[in-house]
């Protein structure tokens, strides 16, 4: 059933042992959103346990309570929050967690909509920025004249905490690039001031992103090895094998460095993760690479989007760059 935002605050405060989870394979706005959520409901006295399914990349570790994100375990509760993806993508975490309710929030336009109550704006640059806007409606009101010299108009910045404000423009920050991306609106930016009024710390949180240990710079070295170019340089493909996995728990860069190559429209990571298991990401500049990965059962944006096949390395590269080379074919 979709649900209004006000509806959704409504739910969250009549909960109150509440367990909040996001996709496999976690990015800045699955693990943002999820502790951002965290302190707010923290903070008005709830019970909350962030729960996912998969490591979570180091670099993130600079948000507070991501040493506290635990992998999945057998127990009940009040209500599930899945944010920033559909339910068939939270791994063990849908089996295990036995809750009264379900909450789904989400700005990915491929999400199934079968979750209990679901919320999903697609025009929203990051579930982060959903997160912000369902803040207002559960944190209390804050007129101009109580912004203690912070920027007029903030509705939040006396009310959200700062531990809560780094999260959100975390995943407002990488979710958009930076703001480089085509999914900034004046509403994204408008929650980035808020949240930099409420104390959230750009140039803080861009160094710490930015940092990579130095295994981290050997596989991308490796990975960039890998790389190769197809239908006539209109793709390019990075193809890590689990040896190259194995050096860094982070590979989310990665993609950025072939996204760039000058005439690519579609840059495709393809990652083994175990046997038969290989998780896929894709960028482009205008293809709908969403369309692409719900043939193999993924989703995502038209720009952004990703998958996982059932295959081994070399059968999921070939799967996927035909499907590419089909998408581009059917856009022409």
């Amino acid at each position: 059933m979709e649900v209004s935002l006000q509806e959704a605050a409504a739910l969250l405060k009549n909960a109150n042992d509440i367990v909040i989870t996001a996709h496999e394979n976690p990015d800045g706005d699955a693990v943002g959103s999820t502790l951002g959520l965290m302190h707010i409901l923290c903070d008005m006295g709830k019970k909350v346990q962030v729960m996912i399914d998969d490591d979570i990349p180091s670099n993130l570790f600079v948000l507070k309570g991501a040493d506290g994100i635990v992998r999945p375990m057998e127990r009940d509760a009040g209500i599930l929050v899945v944010l920033d993806t559909s339910l068939d993508r939270i791994g063990e975490v849908e089996k295990l967690v036995h809750a009264g309710k379900v909450l789904n929030l989400d700005h990915h336009r491929t999400n199934d909509m079968e979750a209990e109550n679901v919320y999903v704006d697609s025009d929203s640059a990051a579930t982060c920025e959903i997160v912000y806007r369902l803040a207002s409606y559960l944190l209390p009101p804050v007129s101009d004249s109580e912004g203690d010299g912070l920027t007029a108009g903030c509705r939040l910045s006396s009310a959200m905490s700062k531990a809560a404000a780094m999260c959100l423009y975390t995943g407002l920050a990488t979710d958009t690039g930076f703001f480089r991306f085509s999914n900034v609106t004046p509403d994204t930016l408008y929650a980035a001031s808020e949240l930099v009024a409420s104390g959230a710390e750009p140039a803080v949180i861009s160094e710490s992103l930015e940092v990579r240990p130095w295994n981290y710079v050997q596989a991308l070295g490796k990975a960039l090895a890998t790389a190769e170019l197809f239908d006539k340089g209109r793709i390019a493909g990075m193809f890590i094998d689990r040896e190259i996995a194995g050096l860094t728990d982070d590979t989310g860069g990665f993609i950025s460095q072939i996204r760039v190559v000058d005439g690519v429209d579609v840059a495709v990571v393809v990652k083994e993760k175990e046997e038969k298991i290989c998780r896929v990401s894709m960028r482009s500049h205008g293809a709908d690479v969403s369309r692409v990965a719900a043939r193999f059962g993924g989703g995502g944006h038209i720009r952004a989007a990703g998958c996982t096949l059932n295959m081994t390395l070399p059968e999921a590269k070939n799967a996927i760059i035909a499907a590419i080379e089909d998408e581009l074919a059917a856009e022409e």
